[in-house]
């Protein structure tokens, strides 16, 4: 992981609206009342706008690459992932806004899992 920082400036429109975007993946498979399960494919170079994840969620890495994920701080990461890597937050700080960018020069793919109810 390589943490820096960005100039949320440049996204202030869209960060204005993020809170209103729940759509955290490019496709959603399957949806009842406990959960949700999207599909995020991002081709190489491609970026996912600012959203808010407001449930507990997990994903997995199913076509390895690299990501640029910004947050509302102004914080950015990088990180490479491989396939099966799995990641769980249980948003304990309360929502979170990030965008999701492919930085590498493969596609990209997660699928992604809401937890709406216990």
């Amino acid at each position: 992981m390589d943490f820096d920082t960005y100039d949320a400036a440049e996204f202030a429109s869209e960060l204005a609206h993020a809170n209103d975007n729940h759509d955290i993946g490019t496709r959603l498979l399957f949806e009842n009342d406990r959960v949700r399960v999207w599909e995020i494919d991002l081709p190489a170079g491609a970026r996912a706008p600012f959203h808010t994840h407001a449930h507990p969620y997990f994903f997995v890495c199913v076509a390895a690459g690299r990501s640029l994920s910004r947050f509302s701080d102004g914080t950015a990461v990088a990180i490479d992932y491989d396939v099966g890597d799995t990641w769980f937050d249980e948003l304990t700080g309360g929502p979170q806004v990030h965008d999701l960018e492919n930085v590498g020069d493969t596609s990209l793919r997660f699928t992604t899992v809401e937890l709406l109810s216990g």
